[in-house]
């Protein structure tokens, strides 16, 4: 392995910090509510109420740091940009390298229940034939790796860093990635700019392009159904693909704020039938909250919607011919039927899924494991 220029991390968030979030947490000035309203106008007051007085009188900070520190993690300087990471090796005859991207508002901590049983299948009751050395980076401007200063720094150049990351820092010549969200527009430039050095690229939401004067009667009852689901939830696209700086102030300064902002999406995006903690526990709920908190990050978290978005080519080519692509089709309304995919697309293996939403490494990571492997099994050598 050359893994030139890596130092190994541990997270270790200043008393102070902790110390000024309590004293915010016990200063909230609520905001009013429609009587009746829950989640029709946004984060529900009651449920924000309730979760904060989680954070304050029952939530423990440092024993989620103890937690997060038992995973590998590890820094590197890639052309300016420091990147956290966490790097678990495979245990098997043949692992592959495997990179797994989040989204937003998520970070490294939403694959947390996957990396043990994709790196040491046999230790979860696996083969240990379907191991992969497992890499998850924050993205730059997320968690734990440095907040980009200029422009430019859209998804293609991530996708450029996690070249770099895999092949030079790494060592390893050709590798896997898995994601949705950003995550799938990284893949997608991925496959796009460094199909070489690919083995196959796994998605768990994929966005083709839509033709809606092609569509079939079918397909287009799907198209107007997120079309609909768009105009009542793409508010927050936006307004971070616009002027992401002005929410910025307010977000980073109310912990409460952040928590709104961010479990609103947790709540509508996940499959939990409205209920998050049929799902999540609060404390993995806060925990993806904290993380943005502690490192200030919500700013330019929101700042990837404007550089991607405002590119001229738009947030990616959305078709990858030059490398193996594999679904896991989980239970969101973006959710392609699979004819509208295989033109754009190497498509392997197309899986719809009964359960799981737009988190699936959180909400059913086994179901998510067992499709990684099998999507992948076919390209092991030997």
């Amino acid at each position: 392995m050359a893994e030139s220029g890596i130092e190994p991390f541990e997270i270790a968030v200043d008393e102070s910090i902790l110390a000024d979030l309590e004293r915010r947490l016990s200063s909230v000035r609520w905001p009013d509510a429609v009587d009746g309203a829950g989640w029709e106008y946004g984060s529900d007051l009651g449920f924000v109420r309730e979760l904060v007085a989680h954070w304050h009188d029952v939530y423990d900070w440092r024993a989620i740091e103890a937690q997060l520190n038992r995973l590998p993690q590890f820094r590197t300087e890639i052309d300016g940009f420091g990147i956290h990471f966490v790097h678990a090796r495979g245990r098997g005859p043949d692992p592959i390298p495997l990179v797994l991207n989040h989204g937003w508002p998520s970070s490294f901590y939403e694959m947390h229940k996957v990396i043990g049983p994709l790196s040491d299948p046999a230790a979860h009751g696996g083969d240990p034939a379907d191991a992969f050395h497992v890499v998850v980076p924050s993205l730059p401007g997320y968690g734990f790796s440095d907040r980009p200063r200029e422009r430019g720094v859209d998804t293609a150049r991530i996708a450029d860093l996690w070249k770099v990351l895999m092949v030079e820092r790494l060592g390893y010549s050709r590798f896997g990635a898995q994601g949705g969200d950003w995550g799938a527009a990284i893949q997608t430039d991925l496959g796009n700019r460094h199909a070489d050095h690919l083995i196959g690229l796994h998605f768990n939401m994929l966005t083709p392009p839509v033709d809606p004067a092609t569509l079939t009667p079918e397909q287009r009852e799907w198209w107007a159904e997120v079309q609909a689901y768009r105009d009542e939830e793409w508010g927050y696209v936006h307004l971070q693909r616009t002027k992401p700086q002005t929410p910025s102030f307010a977000l980073n300064d109310s912990p409460a704020g952040l928590a709104a902002w961010i479990v609103e999406k947790w709540r509508r995006w996940s499959d939990c039938d409205g209920d998050p903690e049929s799902v999540y526990t609060k404390d993995e709920l806060l925990t993806t909250v904290m993380i943005y908190w502690v490192t200030q990050t919500i700013g330019s978290s929101m700042r990837l919607y404007r550089e991607t978005f405002g590119r001229t080519s738009g947030p990616g080519r959305y078709e990858v011919k030059d490398v193996p692509v594999g679904v896991a089709a989980f239970n969101e309304v973006n959710r392609p039927p699979r004819e509208l995919c295989e033109p754009f697309f190497d498509l392997h293996r197309f899986t719809v899924m009964e359960r799981g939403g737009h988190f699936p490494a959180m909400e059913v990571p086994g179901d998510l494991v067992d499709e990684v492997r099998a999507f992948f099994r076919p390209f092991r050598r030997g």
